[in-house]
C-alpha cells in the first residue's frame, strides 16, 4: 500500500481570510492526502509543524500582502532545518509578477492564483512528490 502525501497547510501571519484555504484543505483530504491544517501561523510555527509531521508539502495561503516576505522566509527556514525536499506551494490573491518571482527567485515550488481548478492543484501536488494518487475503491 502506498503511503499518503503529508501536507501541512496554513494561513501566513495574521491573514483573516479562511474560506479558500479551508476548502483547499478539504479537497486535498478528499483526494487522499493527509492534511494538517494549522490556521494562522508564522513561518517558525509552520516549519516546526512540517518537521514534526514529516511533511512532503507545505501549503501557504496569503491574501493580506505578506507573500513576498513570509513565503520566502518559510522556504529559507525549511532549508535551515534540512527540509529542502519539502515542496512549498502558495495560493492567494497577488500580482502575477509576484507569483512568478516567488517561483523563480524565492523557492516557492508553485503559486496557484484564484480560479485555479482544484483538480490541477491536486494533480500538481501528487506529481511533485512522486507518490501515486490512490484510486477510488469500486
Amino acid at each position: 500500500m502506498t503511503r499518503k502525501v503529508r501536507v501541512v497547510i496554513a494561513k501566513l501571519g495574521l491573514d483573516i481570510h479562511w474560506r479558500g484555504v479551508y476548502l483547499v484543505s478539504q479537497f486535498l483530504k478528499d483526494a487522499g492526502m493527509e492534511v494538517v491544517y494549522l490556521g494562522n501561523q508564522f513561518p517558525e510555527q509552520i516549519v516546526e509543524a512540517a518537521l514534526e509531521e514529516d511533511a512532503d508539502i507545505v501549503g501557504l495561503s496569503s491574501l493580506s500582502g505578506n507573500h513576498m516576505t513570509l513565503g520566502p522566509k518559510v522556504v529559507r527556514m525549511l532549508g535551515e532545518k534540512g527540509l529542502d525536499h519539502v515542496k512549498v506551494y502558495m495560493g492567494g490573491v497577488m500580482a502575477p509578477d509576484d507569483a512568478a518571482a516567488l517561483e523563480t527567485e524565492h523557492g516557492i515550488h508553485k503559486v496557484f492564483l484564484p480560479d485555479t481548478p482544484m483538480a490541477k492543484i491536486v494533480e500538481h501536488m501528487y506529481a511533485s512528490v512522486g507518490i501515486p494518487r490512490p484510486q477510488p475503491q469500486a
